[in-house]
């Protein structure tokens, strides 16, 4: 920093302060040659450095701090593809070439330079004090003819889950109401079934749900198992945000813990949700008694799709009796260090994904909790219940974000910009048709 910039700096240190976020405009007759003529800092006067413009509030102009929420008009204008980001001696850019020895190299580094890249790129694209909550409500639980050998829902298991018909609309939107009042922003709704097919009468009336929920203010999320092109249009039209569809782990584990739906339907469903204008959410599930390898291939084929998943959800298995895998002494059981080296290494490939923090969280202390967010989740699932797995209360979220000084992200709003990026802590190198031109976020 220049001898003039510290000068300028005593001098606002030596009027009365308080925390906010303001722009600054320099005096015109002082020059900053170390500061861009629009600088942001964390501190303001109660009144104005004498000689130079008054600060004005963030709050005051039109909203600057939020990204924009349409995620395609987000990559193309706020975090677009041409641009290598740089901040504290790491590198980040979008990119779909990600090589498995790449991935696994990033996988395998020793866990605390792992965190600490990871923690450094989140707060690159992201606003590390703002997590998504999301609430996931089963529509139709139990029954399901697929054969996933984690899965409490499978008719070839035998669980203390029950078949039960699909829910009523009112009593989805009842519940949908009672997510939004407890704070979460994002309602999802899943159904155990192999595919959608030709479940017409249901299809309507999720469809229903769907524009119910919407209208809540919410934003809307479905995991439904299989659909087709016009299915995932109809969900869009309905005012569907995004569909989940997992893939659970790497292709070559795969045929080890499903062998009624293929690799490539899944892959197909997700094209079929990209085609249609929704946003893409599919992570994996760990703790399947996959390898080391697994993981990084689940990984690499997410960072390698035609564009990365909107959001990827990091999953714990929650082993249960009666299922294969929870019947099975032999599989390995995931701890938080698993947990977040996967998140970490998710964030640095994909670094504008939202990465989601979800089923087996409640199995996790709060210190190992933000171990997942400090590693780059920015994300979770909370409510009374996942699916059929047990999932941390509201209350209990509420404490927890309290203790950990984060805020919700409010529905259908873009996601808050970075503090770093609004410091000018972030150096931006935008690429465009050759020619390199580097400036400060």
């Amino acid at each position: 920093i220049s001898s003039n910039s510290l000068t300028f700096l005593r001098t606002v240190s030596s009027v009365r302060v308080r925390v906010g976020l303001y722009i600054f405009r320099p005096p015109p007759q002082q020059h900053v040659p170390s500061l861009p003529m629009l600088s942001l800092l964390r501190v303001v006067t109660r009144g104005a450095v004498p000689g130079g413009t008054a600060f004005r509030p963030l709050s005051t102009m039109p909203s600057p701090e939020r990204r924009p929420n349409d995620v395609n008009v987000r990559n193309e204008i706020s975090m677009p593809d041409d641009e290598v980001r740089e901040m504290g001696g790491y590198t980040s850019s979008i990119r779909y070439d990600w090589t498995k020895e790449e991935i696994a190299e990033i996988y395998n580094t020793p866990f605390h330079a792992l965190m600490h890249r990871a923690a450094t790129v989140h707060r690159m694209y992201w606003n590390a004090s703002e997590v998504q909550q999301c609430t996931l409500l089963s529509i139709k639980t139990g029954g399901c003819t697929e054969d996933c050998k984690y899965c409490s829902q499978s008719v070839r298991s035998k669980t203390f889950v029950k078949p039960t018909p699909q829910m009523k609309v009112d009593e989805v939107l009842e519940a949908a109401r009672r997510a939004k009042e407890a704070g979460s922003t994002r309602f999802c709704m899943g159904a155990a079934w192999r595919e959608l097919g030709g479940k017409k009468n249901a299809f309507k009336h999720i469809l229903a749900m769907v524009e119910g929920v919407n209208a809540e203010g919410l934003e809307v999320c479905a995991t439904l198992g299989m659909i087709d092109g016009d299915q995932a249009k109809a969900l869009k039209a309905a005012g569907l945000t995004a569909y989940n569809h997992n893939l659970d782990t790497s292709p070559e584990h795969y045929p080890n813990v499903i062998t009624t739906r293929t690799y490539e339907e899944r892959l197909q469903t997700l094209q079929h949700v990209r085609d249609a204008g929704l946003s893409v959410c599919c992570g994996g599930i760990l703790g399947l008694g996959e390898s080391d390898n697994d993981r990084v291939g689940l990984l690499h084929v997410l960072s390698t799709l035609e564009r990365h998943p909107e959001s990827v959800p990091v999953n714990a298995l929650v082993a249960v009796k009666g299922t294969p895998l929870g019947d099975d002494e032999d599989i390995d059981s995931v701890d938080a260090f698993d947990m977040a080296r996967v998140i970490a290494t998710a964030r640095i490939v994909m670094p504008r994904t939202m990465v989601r923090l979800s089923a087996g969280r409640l199995s996790f202390s709060d210190a190992e909790q933000y171990m997942m967010f400090s590693a780059g989740a920015n994300s979770i699932f909370n409510g009374d219940k996942l699916l059929t797995a047990d999932n941390p209360a509201f209350d209990d979220d509420e404490r927890l974000f309290g203790k950990l000084g984060f805020v919700g992200k409010p529905a259908h709003k873009g996601p808050m910009i970075g503090e770093d990026e609004l410091l000018g802590n972030v150096h931006v190198t935008k690429v465009n048709q050759g020619v390199e031109v580097t400036h400060v976020a």
